[in-house]
């Protein structure tokens, strides 16, 4: 079949990729504009965008899909279908039907399970015991539509959102192609989801990244992997600065730091919460990279009964 493959970020490239070596010609790709990255600011093309330059393909890079002549562009395409990963845009009314089969999506959730922009890093956040991805037939909701295939994956205890969405990309690009196949052959056949069990994954901000040590442990614990690496958990050090978290490990034998309440010792810095105590991992001050907590506490000169955050 003609692709015209829609994505962005890193984890749309194993997608790609699968799809390049297939049976399949992906004639085109779409994907977001370029956009300001690192410390510099500097514009950059999207991953998705450098690998089909670095093959060739036309790259298509609209900031909205309901920019003038952009149907007439994808309809001149001639595609069978659209797979989308991770575009990172809405797909209009106006274009769902112009490839023969449609737009195909890639989400990481056993849908109707995290509908959204977050799937992943609220699974994580939730403590799910078992995930996924599912193909799916775009249509005007969000995330609604008719579902081609499903495959499972279990959240590891020490899973991030990074670990989880990597093993996913990877595993996903496989059924997508094998969807691909079943559309190209005639065999594909959506099942509507069903009306229980929806729950809903709205992207993460800044502000939900942020760690109440009043929170249990383990809710702790889960936040901070859900977070990581985007948007990055975080919590206020005394004055009132940011610091940046990385997962933390939980100690169930440590029960007497109140909330918040810091113990550095010479190994490990520990946190009180709402149940028992968590030792940090990497943290980041306001302005600096990423240390060991216990450099940070040593260079922090940390008074006995320092709290983190403002408790809530």
């Amino acid at each position: 079949m003609r692709l015209l493959f829609a994505g962005t970020p890193d984890v749309a490239l194993p997608s790609l990729r699968t799809l390049l070596a297939s049976d399949h010609e992906v004639v085109a790709v779409l994907t977001r504009p370029d956009a300001p990255k690192g410390r510099g600011r500097s514009f950059s093309a999207s991953p998705v965008a450098e690998l089909a330059s670095s093959v060739g393909l036309p790259v298509l890079t609209p900031r909205s899909l309901r920019e003038d002549g952009v149907n007439e562009e994808i309809a001149a395409l001639e595609t069978d279908a659209a797979p989308v990963v991770a575009y990172g845009g809405l797909i209009p009314p106006t274009l769902l039907d112009v490839p023969r089969h449609g737009w195909v999506n890639l989400h990481f959730s056993l849908l109707p399970a995290w509908r959204g922009a977050a799937p992943v890093q609220r699974a994580i956040i939730a403590g799910d015991e078992v995930t996924g991805a599912s193909v799916f037939q775009i249509e005007a909701g969000l995330d609604t539509g008719p579902v081609y295939g499903t495959l499972t994956e279990t959240v590891r205890p020490r899973d991030t959102a990074g670990d989880l969405l990597a093993r996913l990309a990877d595993s996903g690009a496989q059924l997508l192609l094998a969807v691909l196949d079943a559309l190209a052959d005639g065999s594909a056949r959506p099942a509507p989801q069903p009306a229980e069990g929806i729950s809903l994954a709205p992207r993460l901000e800044v502000a939900d990244a942020r760690v109440s040590w009043a929170d249990p442990a383990l809710a702790v614990d889960r936040l901070v992997r859900g977070c990581t690496p985007a948007p990055g958990a975080w919590t206020t050090a005394p004055g009132g600065s940011r610091l940046k978290l990385r997962p933390v490990t939980l100690r169930a034998d440590v029960d007497d730091l109140r909330p918040g309440e810091v113990r550095a010792g010479k190994h490990e810095v520990l946190v009180g919460t709402g149940s028992h105590a968590v030792a940090l991992g990497e943290v980041a001050p306001a302005g600096k990279s990423w240390m060991p907590a216990e450099a940070w506490a040593r260079g922090a000169r940390l008074e006995p009964g320092t709290v983190l955050g403002e408790q809530r």
